[in-house]
């Protein structure tokens, strides 16, 4: 593999350079004196963010963009063999890296990289423990998967030897990396278009949990099922977290605020410690707090800091993001795509001031919804309203037979008060007809969902 010396800067190309990964690792090299180029398919505020901070960047992937001058390719998992940039820089024998290649190398720069690792979670956490850090002056460089207001983007280039950043497990990207601290939130079936099973995943993260070094931290959460087959024979230390005071971290007497924000007693190794207030919704936002928790204290960061830190945290865009209001009616976006996580902003939804709650769910990927059919039916029913979009294909072709209408009849078959449409306009016109003041709608799924809610504000 091409090694970047990255005391030496050189010029790196990317082949898909909007992406919210992508983009932060280009900001960081341009920021290390590196010259930048790369691509998109269209202009977006992270590609015109690179442009302003010096970047090169051509819309549409052709040939044509393998310019002279280029040192190595940086690429990401969505670019295929058949890609005509992708093949112009193999023909050309240009060195080539894939995102988390470079994220990897990128980690071995710091004495203390920190990995945040989970099916769920994964944002939301980072950006917790990114609060801490801040708060705690440690000037952390920070690459996190989401907008996060304290950083006014996805990267913050810090002066430190602390980097945090997010690990997806998507195609093992994480096994190329090179963590001091791993954070495992959760495992759950899922990216079932690469894995097996949910065997095959397990495997993925105990191989992840054994990247940690003697010295390393492993944080996880004590709740995972069958946690010894993770984490038996590990050489690095390891802490657990979870509900309760059975764990190293844990959470005890949780209460919800007038708008659904959680507190709760923190307790050490069975002991209480301090009390934290939370500014976002949800019993799967104490259990991310936890993580951040236990990684702080790991630090030696004193819990007064973290206390601060996670209060004035209050969301990532897209992660039950208030977005405003039509017609009296409440509009909150979020990212959920997946069964557990779909749960968890349903659940979380309730604590939030309501008369009924409707709910837009765009699915993501026909491998999804498909191999989760059962389990999306079973999520989605948890709210007052459902209407399911058309399946957003992202990276796939084949529609494998399932459709949202499909399961917007699974719903209706349960007695849920479900709808289908084919159209972003029909949803819009729909929802501008039945909500009413005081409803809440919650836009939902990892597509362009969001441009419905945009919409309904516009009007």
């Amino acid at each position: 593999m091409y090694k970047i010396n990255f005391k030496k800067p050189i010029h790196v190309h990317f082949i898909g350079i909007g992406g919210i990964s992508m983009s932060g690792l280009a900001e960081i090299l341009l920021k290390e004196g590196f010259t930048v180029s790369g691509s998109d398919n269209k202009e977006s505020a992270l590609t015109k963010r690179l442009e302003q901070a010096g970047a090169v960047v051509f819309y549409g992937q052709r040939a044509s963009n393998i310019i002279s001058g280029i040192d190595v390719i940086v690429y990401t998992a969505a670019i295929h063999d058949d890609n005509e940039e992708y093949q112009a820089a193999k023909a050309k024998e240009l060195p080539m890296l894939s995102r988390a290649e470079l994220l990897g190398q990128l980690m071995t720069n710091y004495k203390m990289p920190i990995a945040v690792s989970g099916t769920h979670g994964k944002t939301t956490t980072t950006s917790m423990l990114s609060h801490i850090l801040l708060t705690g002056d440690t000037d952390p460089t920070i690459s996190v998967g989401g907008i996060l207001k304290a950083i006014g983007g996805n990267i913050r280039v810090g002066g430190s030897e602390v980097f945090v950043t997010e690990a997806c497990e998507y195609t093992n990207s994480f096994l190329h990396f090179f963590p001091k601290i791993s954070i495992i939130l959760n495992i759950d079936e899922d990216h079932l278009d690469f894995f097996k099973d949910l065997d095959d995943i397990r495997h993925s993260f105990r191989e992840f949990a054994r990247l940690l070094p003697e010295d390393g931290i492993l944080v996880i959460n004590g709740e995972i099922d069958n946690l010894r087959e993770i984490i038996e024979g590990l050489p690095c230390k390891v802490v657990t977290y979870g509900f309760g005071s059975s764990m190293n971290y844990g959470a005890l007497n949780i209460t919800h605020n007038q708008l659904g924000e959680a507190s709760f007693d923190f307790i050490k190794d069975g002991v209480f410690t301090a009390r934290i207030s939370l500014s976002v919704n949800g019993d799967h936002n104490v259990s991310n707090a936890l993580a951040a928790l236990a990684v702080a204290d790991q630090l030696n960061i004193p819990v007064e800091i973290s206390q601060k830190g996670l209060k004035e945290f209050t969301g990532t865009n897209r992660r039950f993001e208030y977005k405003g209001e039509f017609n009296g009616t409440t509009l909150i976006d979020d990212y959920a795509h997946h069964p557990t996580e779909i749960t968890a902003t349903l659940t979380s939804a309730r604590h939030y001031p309501h008369r009924e709650i409707w709910c837009i769910f765009q699915p993501h990927t026909y491998t999804r919804t498909k191999a989760l059919f059962t389990e999306f039916v079973e999520a989605l029913s948890h709210t007052d309203h459902i209407i399911l979009a058309d399946i957003y294909a992202a990276r796939e072709t084949d529609t494998l037979g399932v459709s949202s209408k499909d399961v917007a009849g699974a719903l209706k078959d349960k007695g849920n008060d479900a709808y289908y449409f084919e159209s972003f306009s029909e949803i819009e016109s729909f929802c501008r007809r039945h909500c009413q003041k005081g409803d809440l709608l919650i836009t939902m799924g990892a597509g362009d969902v969001v441009n419905i809610g945009e919409n309904l504000l516009k009007a």
